[in-house]
């Protein structure tokens, strides 16, 4: 697969997987919610109506658990991807962060 096709590929592969994942997480959550509050989840947590405490609770919650959704689903496809071409997406390729290869801190 030439690298091209191969990052448009892995592109709309990683989207329909953060898309999806988030979309998931998000119909759990608004159940979650609606199950421990008896409420549904603020619709717009910065219209004034909405008590703060509700409007950082959901802002906190929702926010975390859809970012894991999306990160955990995107890290699935990469391993996918990698069984299927033997190798990372090109976005994911290695690219320094080894901490032994790391350059020294300047002091």
């Amino acid at each position: 697969m030439a690298s091209g096709s191969s990052s448009k590929a892995w592109s709309a592969f990683s989207l329909v997987a953060a898309l999806g994942s988030a979309a998931i997480a998000k119909k759990g959550l608004n159940t979650t919610w609606r199950a421990a509050t008896g409420k549904n989840p603020p619709a717009n947590p910065a219209d004034p109506d909405v008590d703060l405490w509700e409007a950082v609770a959901w802002a906190t919650v929702s926010g975390t658990l859809v970012a894991l959704a999306r990160m955990l689903a995107t890290r699935r496809a990469a391993n996918y991807y990698a069984r299927s071409t033997g190798h990372l997406p090109p976005p994911l390729q290695k690219d320094g962060q080894d901490a032994d290869k790391a350059a020294p801190a300047q002091t």
